[in-house]
Formats: C-alpha cells, structure tokens, sequence
C-alpha cells in the first residue's frame, strides 16, 4: 500500500469516528474528480456544484458502508453517478458537457492545422449533441469509461450491474451514436442537396421590394 493510500486510509477511520477535519481532507482530494464527473453528466456549473455538495454529504452519511478493500475513488464516484442518473431522471434533462475532455484537448493541438482543428470541433459539437439524446443509464458508462478510464469491472460495482451489462449497455450506446450519427450525415447531404437543386437565390425586382409589406422583408 502506497504512502497516499495509508494517509487516506487513515482520513476514512478517522472521519468514521467522526473527525470531520479528516472528512475535509477526503473532499479536498476529491472534490475536482466528483464535480468533473457531475459537470458531464448534468452540464451545468451550478448544478453540478450542487450534486458534488450532495454527493460528499451522502457519502459522509454513509460512510460505516464503505468497504477499505475497495478504491474510495471509485466509491465516491459511485455515489456521484447514481444522484446525478436519478437526477436526469427526475427532469428528463439529458446533457453531457466534453468540455475538458480528452477529444477537447485533442483539438488545442499545435501540430493540426486549422481546418483540421475546425472539423475536429464540429464533430464534437456533434458528438456532444449525440449524447444528450441518450438515456441516462446509458449515459454515465460512457462517462466512467472514456472520460474516467475505469475498467468494466469496476463501472460494474460503481453502478451496482453486472459487467455483461456494462458491456450490453456501452455497445448499445455506442449502436445508437452510430445510428445518429448516420441519420445526421444523411440530413446534411440531404440539405447539400437541395441546395444544389434550388441554385442562387434569384433576386428580387426592385418594383417588388416596393410593394412588399415590411414584415416579409425582416429577418
């Protein structure tokens, strides 16, 4: 056991005696993982806040569960995942944020070049659009897998499933991307199209602009 790993072992025996400093010393080392993970699951920075709060109050009352065979890390987060699915539950509100995400960093890369970087920035913004239209519950194992790196065994215990059904769900989501993606691929050629068809817009005759009635001529 590493020297953290001890240090933090004994901030959890002592906040279980009651010792809030240690409990403090718990929030201070992960509170940047908690909110980042409620930040992309909710995409607001004051609910997310919110949930982090929640998420330290809920895991201090709950405490005498945890299990020092485990990683705290993942127990907190665990905690974390489950009030911010039941929140998206609760508001039928579906969002994650991919700011300071792994694909975000990709694109402040010195070595793309510009067009490279502004079609890398498209195809986030419409990834981003993807996954808000995916359930929560499948939601968050995108989120503990490819933004927190966890195996499916341990997105397993965090979201209390098993890991065939971590891997039904991740592949699920993963089918129903790929379907939007498609659909919105087909929707823009579909527009390219159209636009080819109709050609320039032909301009109006000047006689005309004088009898037009001004509201169809607002923008």
């Amino acid at each position: 056991m590493s020297t953290t790993e001890q240090e933090e072992l004994q901030w959890i025996t002592a906040a279980r005696r009651g010792d809030r400093h240690a409990f403090n010393k718990l929030v201070q080392a992960y509170q940047i993982p908690v909110y980042n993970l409620t930040y992309r699951m909710l995409g607001n920075a004051q609910e997310a806040e919110d949930a982090a709060q929640e998420t330290f109050l809920r895991a201090y009352k709950r405490l005498s569960t945890y299990q020092p065979d485990k990683k705290f890390s993942n127990w907190i987060l665990s905690i974390a995942s489950h009030y911010c699915i039941d929140l998206l539950r609760r508001r039928r509100f579906q969002w994650l944020s991919v700011e300071d995400d792994p694909v975000m960093a990709v694109l402040s890369s010195d070595d793309e070049a510009p067009d490279d970087v502004a079609l890398r920035r498209e195809r986030a913004e419409e990834v981003r659009t993807l996954l808000e239209r995916l359930e929560p519950s499948y939601r968050a194992p995108l989120v503990l897998r490819y933004w927190h790196d966890l195996s499916y065994r341990e997105i397993a215990e965090m979201l209390e499933l098993s890991e065939p059904a971590v891997k039904t769900r991740l592949h699920r989501a993963r089918l129903q991307m790929a379907a939007l993606l498609e659909e919105n691929t087909a929707a823009r050629q579909r527009a390219a199209v159209a636009r080819t068809a109709d050609g320039p817009a032909a301009a109006l005759p000047v006689s005309a602009l004088r009898t037009a009635p001004a509201a169809s001529l607002a923008l």
